[in-house]
């Protein structure tokens, strides 16, 4: 059950940090918009070639920008990819806060759903997602531990929504659904390249079925 006064988690959240892995964060209005082109032509080339067949010259020829713009940020393609993912982390988790605000309060099934329904939209529609979504496949050290940090966005958003507070037993809860959620969305999408209906139903189900335990 939610609790009626849940105690404060002392820990401020955390706000949205700049990959380690880029050489310099954008101040200008004008760089940040070249930046932002430089990941879009990353996400498009990704779809096209793969992460294996991706370059930092294909993506500079993609943004439309010298070769050097792109080494002003990244070092390699590995650092490029990983700052897709921290971008695509960000969106996700603002995009599930904004549809949770469309549940009622306290419904953790409608909550959990918007996550769910989410990353399918984003695993859809957004280009590069399919490929790397949070992290990447092929250099797992580049993000480390991707689903403890979407665990922890979805935990933050849910903890709100039900009242209750960002203690352990929650972030363990929501991680354990999304490592179980990822293993069966990843077999889905592998079927079929949107996502085999049945499959994701099944993932669907698990999550609902497990997190009933916790937040009954």
């Amino acid at each position: 059950m939610p609790h009626p006064n849940p105690p404060k988690d002392p820990r401020p959240p955390a706000a949205p940090a700049a990959p380690a892995s880029m050489r310099r964060v954008p101040v200008q209005e004008r760089s940040a918009e070249r930046l932002t082109r430089i990941l879009d032509a990353c996400a498009a080339v990704l779809d096209e070639t793969g992460y294996e067949g991706l370059t930092t010259r294909a993506v500079a020829q993609r943004a439309g920008v010298p070769i050097g713009s792109v080494y002003r940020f990244f070092g390699n393609k590995r650092a490029l990819t990983d700052a897709l993912a921290h971008r695509n982390l960000d969106a996700y988790a603002e995009r599930v806060a904004a549809r949770v605000t469309g549940v009622e309060h306290g419904d953790w099934r409608g909550a959990v759903d918007a996550a769910f329904d989410e990353y399918l939209a984003m695993m859809r529609t957004v280009p590069g997602f399919g490929l790397v979504d949070f992290g990447i496949p092929s250099a797992p050290d580049a993000m480390p531990d991707a689903n403890s940090q979407v665990a922890e966005r979805v935990a933050a958003v849910l903890a709100d929504h039900l009242n209750r507070p960002l203690d352990a037993a929650l972030r363990r809860t929501i991680l354990v659904g999304v490592e179980a959620v990822d293993a069966v969305l990843q077999l889905a999408f592998r079927a079929v390249p949107s996502g085999d209906p049945a499959l994701v139903d099944e993932a669907r189900i698990l999550l609902h079925a497990y997190f009933a335990r916790s937040l009954d």
